[in-house]
């Protein structure tokens, strides 16, 4: 088989209720919107049913797609997970435990009758989202970079020449943020859609089921706008040091709470230069898009062998 010809990889993100799938480009770095198949998943359901949804959604993009011209399959997938052997490891949640010790790429790799050079591989979710960044959005050309998702948790992760850093001296432990120590918690209790929820009702007493509700409320509401410069400046607070010791030259945010940017990014900014931390602020553009680009990045051969010692640690 000629490599060259083999110039399509799917990108897969998994969600908590639903997972997208789409062709993605390798050569020209961008998606194929015409092959992009999203459906609900019941995240609770029985493992062979999740895996039937997942395999149905991705014969959906193979569907008029000439199988030798498909390099695999990526995943971006929620942990815990073995990311290099493609086993499930969650347990003890009720998102997908079903899955729990089951081989997800033998699985699919057999449901879907793939070629044996047509390999079916995995990163973390967040991860995914900044490799995608990264390699084809606002972070393309540039050396280190943050990634920081915002929404119903907190997703963050740091990346060198595309690969993400998860050990060393420069970055948290495991590469991510969420679990630090923040206010009475942890970050996540502080950087997610419930401290917005939770805050809201305080301030408003009012019980609001996202923050794009709230964000509604704050253009009226000189009080609930507070909200957001608070939200801005903790994340400011906290985020500087990590930018700092790690050199990031930009930081690129997305999930649902950065579209109320807006609303914190300002203070948020401000907060950073006081602490004396300038690396360049971007809002993703490719927003979902970004972790399918990332995942379907992992069939660039380079990247694969490169990123391979950080996948084991993640």
């Amino acid at each position: 088989m000629n490599p060259m010809l083999q110039n399509i990889a799917i990108g897969v993100d998994i969600g908590g209720s639903h997972i997208t799938a789409v062709a993605v480009d390798m050569e020209k770095h961008r998606i194929i919107e015409a092959s992009r198949a999203s459906d609900p998943v019941d995240n609770k359901a029985e493992a062979d049913e999740i895996l039937k949804v997942w395999n149905d959604t991705l014969r959906k993009v193979l569907k008029g797609m000439q199988i030798f011209n498909l390099r695999g399959i990526g995943f971006a997938m929620p942990g815990p997970f073995d990311y290099v052997n493609g086993i499930c490891l969650i347990r003890g949640v009720p998102k997908y435990e079903k899955l729990y010790g089951i081989n997800v790429g033998k699985a699919v790799s057999s449901a879907l009758g793939l070629p044996c050079d047509c390999r079916v591989r995995f990163m973390n979710d967040a991860s995914s989202f900044a490799v995608g960044e990264a390699w084809a959005g606002k972070a393309a050309g540039f050396e280190k970079m943050m990634a920081i998702t915002l929404g119903t948790g907190f997703g963050s992760a740091f990346l060198s020449d595309r690969i993400p850093v998860v050990e060393g001296e420069r970055v948290p432990k495991m590469g991510c943020v969420y679990h630090l120590p923040f206010g009475n918690g942890i970050a996540d209790d502080y950087f997610s859609t419930r401290w917005f929820t939770s805050r809201y009702k305080e301030v408003a007493g009012l019980v609001a089921k996202g923050v794009k509700e709230i964000a509604v409320a704050a253009e009226s509401d000189p009080a609930v706008r507070d909200i957001f410069s608070e939200f801005g400046t903790n994340l400011g607070v906290f985020l500087a040091p990590w930018l700092k010791r790690f050199g990031a030259e930009i930081l690129v945010a997305g999930g649902n709470i950065s579209h109320a940017w807006e609303l914190f990014g300002e203070t948020f900014e401000s907060e950073l230069k006081k602490e004396g931390c300038s690396p360049q602020v971007a809002i993703s553009e490719l927003k979902e898009d970004a972790a399918l680009l990332g995942s379907a990045y992992l069939h660039d051969e380079e990247f694969w062998k490169a990123v391979q010692p950080a996948l084991r640690l993640m």
